[in-house]
């Protein structure tokens, strides 16, 4: 359930018009269910009769210490039954939390495609990134520009960094493929010009899949291709609560736990 992307519930009319209106209230949303499934997988998983029990052993030795604090044979054995009994609560809490963070990290990946960033407007400068194999590549990469975008700026090449940088102006909406060519070969990257919400993958890479699945959301480049890696530097996404500006990430744990702080009283789920 936690491992469904944000693609499938956008396929919701109301829940699309919801994150389209206001993010924010989308990362709210989320994050109350989420919270709620944490404290339902955990406390179905978990052993809570154990939890309960190490967690009283706990309380009870926090309390010896602070009632024999001037008697210090005591408070060292208390000491010791404390950290015995954290690593007994640590131990019944391990397997719940692993069932519970590994399709949590999987939704964040995609979610991120989406809330992380921000699409480009027309009008809108952006800048389009290569990363070639070598110095002697730098002048071999031509770009092929697709209507609806234009060069606001010739290329700037940087042999130390291996890099070519282009400034790009999009002008109308849409999701577009800037093609860049080296000799006989052509490679894609998606640029998407759009309001609102818009799946986004900021850089394609040549590389191998443990490492694309957490940042980029297309297809590799070729192994043999000149080119290791294409970028585009999206906004970054920041929303507004609580009179601050936040990562949608960061604001999404602070209101999942807060959340499944609350459900788990609720349900009087031992954690």
């Amino acid at each position: 359930m936690l491992t469904l992307s944000l693609a499938a519930v956008m396929t919701f009319p109301a829940l699309a018009a919801l994150a389209q209106i206001n993010p924010l209230l989308l990362v709210i949303l989320l994050s109350v269910v989420v919270g709620l499934c944490m404290v339902l997988i955990f406390g179905y998983i978990s052993d809570q009769k154990a939890i309960h029990a190490a967690k009283d052993h706990l309380k009870a030795h926090l309390l010896a210490v602070r009632l024999f604090q001037d008697q210090l044979p005591v408070v060292l054995r208390s000491y010791g039954r404390i950290l015995r009994g954290t690593v007994t609560y640590l131990r019944h809490a391990f397997k719940p939390l692993l069932f519970v963070i590994i399709p949590i990290t999987l939704m964040l990946v995609q979610i991120d495609r989406y809330l992380g960033w921000s699409a480009l407007q027309p009008g809108e400068n952006f800048v389009l990134k290569a990363h070639v194999t070598s110095p002697a590549m730098l002048d071999q990469i031509s770009l092929n520009l697709p209507p609806g975008i234009s060069a606001s700026a010739p290329p700037v090449h940087i042999p130390a960094e291996n890099e070519i940088v282009w400034r790009l102006l999009p002008n109308t909406d849409g999701h577009y493929t800037v093609n860049l060519a080296a000799g006989n070969q052509t490679f894609g990257k998606q640029v998407v010009v759009a309001p609102g919400l818009a799946r986004l993958s900021t850089v394609r890479l040549r590389a191998p899949y443990w490492e694309r699945f957490f940042s980029s959301g297309e297809s590799a480049l070729p192994a043999a291709s000149p080119i290791e890696a294409i970028e585009v530097n999206y906004p970054s996404r920041s929303i507004e609560f609580a009179w601050l500006q936040w990562n949608w990430i960061v604001l999404f744990f602070v209101l999942s736990l807060t959340s499944g702080f609350i459900f788990k009283s609720i349900l009087g789920i031992q954690i």
